[in-house]
């Protein structure tokens, strides 16, 4: 956890408290003695007694399932609706929940129809006679049918939703909600907090807060999902179970986990957001996204490799690293929290299991990988500046018999290069010397005869002689070293964020001494052309 260290070392006295926990979790239930087409054979035909395995057949038991849905929703007084589309349907069903939360009742509150595609069987006759005169083709296919979404307060997992399809093999999808889990323990527990969303923004006991989070398991999933299936799936009667040894096999389909930093104050959230945006677009190469992701990045590489900033609904901004099927987004919210969430459709991505019994080993490798994003935007954000590096690669060294010359801050050639290498992320392997030569031309509008390629390759070799770049293996490819970076980003902040605004402020907009500075950085900028001024008065006088 030394990454999670560096981060509250830097902004620890800004922090009111940090946890992490799972978030959204969708899983997938299959019933394994119906799941492929020789054990609905064998169900019909061995255990109830049917010849012939039909379409009608297995419509009828899904005619009955349907009807018991009518029925369960007309005795237990539950709305059943269809789901129109365009309708949200979180925020269609918000009022019923808001009800059962305020009266502490558990159970089902609201239930949806909808029409969606799903796996099933097709049953068709054989091309050509056979022995048996009953036999029939059983074949997965996908057709749409109705599902039904059963919105569940539950007393432990608290607020899910469990989608079941009316259709052999009446698959079914679990909908939780990590923070939903955590709010009942501190209910049981009567620990004092203030949730909003899916956020705790505030806690009496921050250790009891993660406590709960870290109990979520999957002995605890796995009872409450048998419990409900058992409630409200397909119906089958106590032979039918003993003779097939009925089960359901749950496994994960998409998991997400976060990273929450709560703020004590509102006005830094957005700066850090922002200014981490921005270097992470710089310096979440290629290979730091493979680093963070905890992979090693090669050229057979399948999948999204990317940093994108998103804008979502309310005008919120998302900054996201994406990674084969998986993604890493931050983002900010109710100005009051910062997130890190990373969210996977496809475990396989990180040598993982998708079983629910694996969920454990989920947990440990998602906590890794979101400390070590925290980590690298510490050191984004980490502006106690190590100024001596200047000097030292400001003077010239010797390795060896080879001496290579100093590298100047002001050195408008280091600066472009620095510039093109810091956007590197698209090359996997590293620049090769011609790639980066196009890249400095086209970026900054040179000719040839302006910066030739025997210039660039000196420069090149001087860099690598401060050790700020790096050759990709045996490849004549080159890549910013860590150190490189950081001077990289040293040279154009100084260049572009310092130089730049002091000389516009100087040459081209003189300071009002009537004016009252609306910032720290204007009032700055005032006191010193004042004390600029004085300086030329004081020279004139001599």
């Amino acid at each position: 956890m030394f990454a999670m260290e560096l981060f509250t070392k830097l902004f620890g006295n800004l922090i009111a408290f940090v946890y992490h926990c799972f978030d959204r979790i969708v899983i997938h239930g299959y019933l394994s003695a119906l799941s492929r087409p020789e054990q609905v054979v064998y169900f019909f035909r061995q255990v109830l007694g049917v010849p012939v395995v039909s379409k009608e057949i297995l419509s009828q038991r899904t005619a009955d399932y349907q009807n018991w849905v009518e029925a369960f929703a007309r005795n237990h007084h539950t709305p059943i609706v269809w789901a129109e589309k365009g309708v949200r349907k979180e925020d269609h069903v918000l009022a019923w929940q808001r009800r059962m939360t305020k009266n502490n009742a558990y159970g089902v509150y609201f239930i949806f129809k909808s029409m969606e595609q799903g796996p099933t069987f097709r049953i068709s006759m054989p091309k050509y006679p056979t022995r048996d005169p009953h036999y029939r083709i059983l074949a997965h296919q996908r057709s749409r049918f109705t599902h039904y979404y059963f919105y569940i307060r539950d007393e432990v997992l608290g607020p899910m939703v469990m989608r079941v399809a009316s259709f052999f093999p009446f698959q079914t999808s679990y909908y939780l909600n990590g923070h939903s889990f955590i709010e009942q323990e501190l209910n049981r527990t009567q620990i004092g907090f203030r949730k909003n969303d899916n956020a705790f923004l505030a806690v009496d006991d921050v250790t009891a807060l993660q406590a709960a989070a870290d109990r979520l398991s999957p002995e605890i999933i796995r009872k409450r999902l048998d419990y409900w299936t058992l409630i409200l799936g397909p119906k089958f009667s106590a032979k039918e179970r003993k003779q097939l040894n009925l089960s359901r096999f749950y496994a994960i389909s998409q998991i997400e986990y976060c990273r929450n930093f709560i703020f004590k104050r509102n006005f830094p959230i957005h700066k850090l957001f922002e200014r981490s945006c921005e270097l992470g677009l710089w310096r979440l190469t290629a290979n730091k996204i493979a680093a963070i992701f905890g992979s090693r990045l090669h050229r057979r590489h399948r999948g999204k490799l990317a940093t994108v900033i998103d804008q979502i609904e309310h005008g919120h901004h998302v900054f996201r690293a994406y990674f084969k099927s998986a993604f890493l987004k931050q983002y900010e919210k109710f100005s009051t929290f910062l997130r890190n969430e990373l969210c996977s459709n496809n475990l396989s991505d990180f040598g993982l299991k998708k079983g629910l019994d694996h969920l454990d080993a989920v947990r440990q490798t998602f906590q890794a990988i979101t400390d070590r994003f925290a980590g690298f935007q510490a050191q984004w954000l980490n502006v106690h500046v190590d100024f001596p590096l200047l000097q030292r690669i400001a003077l010239p060294i010797a390795i060896g018999s080879v001496r290579y010359p100093g590298i100047k801050i002001h050195d408008t050639r280091v600066i472009r290069l620095c510039e093109v290498l810091l956007h590197g992320g698209t090359h996997v392997g590293g620049w090769t010397a011609n790639q980066i030569h196009q890249a400095v031309l086209t970026t900054f509008h040179l000719s040839d005869k302006g910066y030739g390629l025997n210039q660039l390759r000196y420069d090149l070799r001087k860099l690598r002689g401060h050790g700020l770049i790096e050759r990709d293996g045996s490849r004549y490819a080159y890549r910013l070293t860590t150190k490189g970076v950081q001077v990289a980003l040293l040279f154009l902040f100084f260049h572009k964020r310092l130089c730049g605004p002091l000389a516009n402020s100087r040459f081209h907009h003189e300071p009002d001494a009537k004016h009252r500075p609306h910032s720290q950085l204007e009032a700055a900028y005032h006191r010193a052309d004042k004390a600029i001024n004085q300086i030329v008065r004081l020279l004139a006088v001599a």
